[in-house]
């Protein structure tokens, strides 16, 4: 979809700069200005539930890129709720060894079936928002965190996009309850075109986040490195939600488990997708 995006770009451009191309009315130009801006002051749109599948997978390996060890989570995440409020469902876990073996059967995480609270990104960095989950559920802390970032990125910064130029949105630490701190350095967001996604015109937005400390400390397991992030988001621009986003996360640090007497290095490397199953 970003190779569509940049050839859309450069013909547009190309088209422009053409000597012979016929002058534009002014309600052309109108329109073309319109079109290469982001609709400002707009609220998202929620027209009743909305269900979405986000998966992500952990690629855990060694300094040498060897994988020793894949996990899959997998969870419907329905937002549009009375009184602002969003749910997990049909949350799953499942394992595989080394870079090529299949997962073994996924097994329910009962802990977040209908988990259920206010969509405010803010609430869940409070210290009793996970009390409900056992204290080494880092992975699935992780899904509730992911959809509100990718949801703030793509939904909170229309006013402030602009066209191919970069916005510099978020630095500064953040505390995860029960886990640890991670630093976010610098997160640049960038508007880098238009696009189409389950019928709907979309703002395509980048956002990306490098050299970001983390330090994280849960049942005996310490984890002390840096954390590189981006992704891609399609934001409909009629009703501003989501209708496709993408995470990778590469976390390089310095794993010791309980018992060890040093720690080890590992590259931690997260792919994911969230994507909308039912729309309205």
């Amino acid at each position: 979809m970003r190779i569509r995006a940049v050839f859309f770009l450069i013909a547009t451009a190309i088209l422009w700069a053409a000597p012979s191309a016929p002058a534009q009315s002014s309600s052309a130009k109108s329109s073309s200005a319109e079109a290469w801006n982001l609709p400002a002051g707009t609220a998202v749109k929620d027209r009743g539930p909305r269900t979405y599948r986000f998966t992500v997978d952990y690629n855990n390996a060694n300094s040498r890129g060897e994988i020793f060890q894949r996990q899959r989570l997998t969870g419907e995440y329905t937002r549009g709720l009375p009184g602002g409020e969003v749910i997990w469902k049909n949350v799953t876990h499942g394992t595989a060894q080394g870079d090529v073996a299949p997962f073994a059967a996924a097994q329910k995480v009962d802990f977040m079936d209908g988990f259920r609270y206010r969509n405010d990104l803010g609430l869940t960095m409070a210290p009793d928002f996970f009390k409900s989950f056992p204290p080494m559920a880092v992975m699935e802390r992780n899904l509730v965190w992911d959809t509100g970032m990718i949801e703030m990125f793509g939904q909170s910064y229309f006013d402030h996009l602009k066209l191919n130029e970069p916005y510099h949105a978020i630095s500064g630490d953040a505390v995860m309850p029960g886990v640890g701190t991670f630093h976010n350095r610098d997160v640049v967001l960038q508007w880098v075109g238009r696009s189409e996604r389950n019928g709907q015109d979309c703002a395509v937005i980048q956002y990306q986040a490098f050299f970001n400390p983390i330090d994280v400390a849960v049942g005996g397991m310490t984890l002390k490195g840096r954390s590189d992030y981006w992704g891609e988001i399609w934001v409909s621009l009629a009703t501003k939600q989501i209708e496709y986003g993408t995470l990778y996360e590469s976390v390089v640090a310095d794993m010791q488990l309980a018992g060890q007497s040093a720690p080890q290095l590992v590259n931690i490397l997260r792919i994911g997708t969230l994507e909308p199953i039912s729309t309205k």
